[in-house]
């Protein structure tokens, strides 16, 4: 019986301790003031942009991903991104049929899992139909500092990102380009559910502990200068 409890606490550890790791871990603080948008402004192109999430069982097991549709702004002046506004709609949360095999998943389909998603259990869009995010800080990547899994990073962005009715601070590296009329704004990014109260049930509840904490955002956003 020992040896069962040995192995058994020794198996949740090395469940708990394998997080998924394709996205730069985003550092959090508490929300900061926003920066003034100052300079150009520079709309989102929605067929051209495009915001990916990647979710987890834990262990980085049976990922689930999908996509969410977005919109907003950024402003730049003499070729840096002074600040921007992303608006994002999560009644548009639209899992991969690919990430959900009923056949493994007791019947379940990509819709079920939409469904639960926009529930109460986790993102209550009737509540809470949009989340934003909001630049209050970007500066350049030092790659003597850091690595990032963005090839060729080229800035450090700070945002406040209110999920339902909580705002977080998050910092992550990202490459931005500008070409002409248009700049490109990628970035590939791994936060914390808890940290937004993004949880299934109660505190403790075993259907939750089962989901991982890490979820991967993943930005490819391109914006335009109407002049």
């Amino acid at each position: 019986m020992k040896k069962q409890l040995i192995s058994g606490l020794a198996l949740i550890l090395l469940l708990a301790s394998c997080q998924n790791t394709n996205g730069d871990k985003a550092t959090t603080t508490t929300a900061q003031e926003v920066t003034e948008q100052k300079g150009q402004t520079y709309t989102v192109e929605a067929d051209k942009s495009s915001l990916k999430w990647t979710g987890y069982h834990k262990g980085g097991l049976n990922p689930r991903y999908g996509v969410l549709k977005s919109e907003g702004t950024l402003s730049a002046e003499n070729n840096a991104v002074t600040g921007g506004t992303f608006t994002i709609d999560v009644n548009s949360i639209l899992t991969d049929t690919a990430s959900v095999d009923p056949a493994t998943s007791g019947g379940k389909k990509s819709s079920d899992l939409d469904a639960h998603l926009k529930s109460a259990d986790f993102f209550d869009v009737a509540k809470y139909p949009t989340a934003k995010f909001e630049i209050t800080k970007v500066g350049a990547f030092d790659a003597a500092q850091g690595k990032s899994v963005v090839a060729d990073a080229t800035n450090t962005v700070s945002g406040n990102l209110t999920i339902k009715d909580k705002t977080v601070n998050v910092t992550f590296p990202a490459k931005i380009t500008f070409n002409g009329d248009e700049v490109t704004f990628y970035s590939k990014f791994t936060i914390q559910r808890q940290d937004w109260g993004l949880t299934y049930g109660t505190e403790g509840n075993p259907q939750d502990w089962m989901i991982a904490q890490n979820v991967d955002i993943e930005l490819n956003v391109t914006a335009k200068n109407a002049k």
